[in-house]
C-alpha cells in the first residue's frame, strides 16, 4: 500500500528516524525515474495543483495494471 499527501512546509528541519533514511526535495519531472511506476503516479497525482488525486490505482507492486 503506498499513501501519499499533499503538503506544504511550513517550518522545522527534516530529519531521519526509524521509519526515514533519506529524504529529497525532488522536482515533478523527476519523479519517474527515481521510483517504480506505481508509487511514482501516486505523487505525481498528489503535486498536480488541477484537483484531487485518484484515490485507488491497481497495480501489480511495480506497475500500473489496467
Amino acid at each position: 500500500m503506498a499513501l501519499v499527501f499533499r503538503c506544504r512546509a511550513i517550518g522545522g528541519e527534516l530529519t531521519t528516524n526509524d521509519e526515514v533514511r533519506a529524504f529529497r526535495w525532488a522536482a515533478f519531472a523527476d519523479v519517474p525515474s527515481l521510483m517504480d511506476e506505481a508509487y511514482a503516479v501516486r505523487v505525481l497525482d498528489a503535486l498536480r495543483a488541477d484537483g484531487p488525486a485518484c484515490p485507488v490505482r491497481q497495480h501489480d507492486g511495480v506497475n500500473l495494471v489496467p
